[in-house]
């Protein structure tokens, strides 16, 4: 499998196995640690402690976000600025402010 772009007109991505792998790992760990916070709000946690914890979901999150845009870059954006599509650049942009707001 390739990793460049296909279908990203369309508005999906196929991804090569190693990528796939690595994001759905990345969801998993955070899943359970979600589930975590669930159980210590289920057992009346102190809430410094259950604080803790979003806060490394949040970083999780962080981390997931990066490595999917970096990907995002490296293929779907290069494919498209390559092709003349300067509409990616927008798009880009966009999802920059958006992540920078947060």
């Amino acid at each position: 499998m390739s990793n460049h772009c296909q279908g990203c007109a369309e508005r999906k991505k196929h991804r090569d196995n190693d990528e796939y792998k690595s994001l759905m790992n990345r969801l998993n760990r955070i899943e359970g640690q979600i589930r975590g916070i669930k159980g210590m709000v289920e057992r009346d946690a102190y809430c410094p402690d259950i604080i803790m914890q979003v806060s490394a979901i949040t970083a999780a999150l962080n981390s997931f976000n990066k490595e999917l845009l970096a990907s995002h870059i490296k293929t779907c954006v290069k494919t498209d600025i390559k092709n003349g599509n300067d509409d990616a650049i927008n798009e880009l942009v966009t999802i920059l402010q958006r992540l920078m707001r947060g």
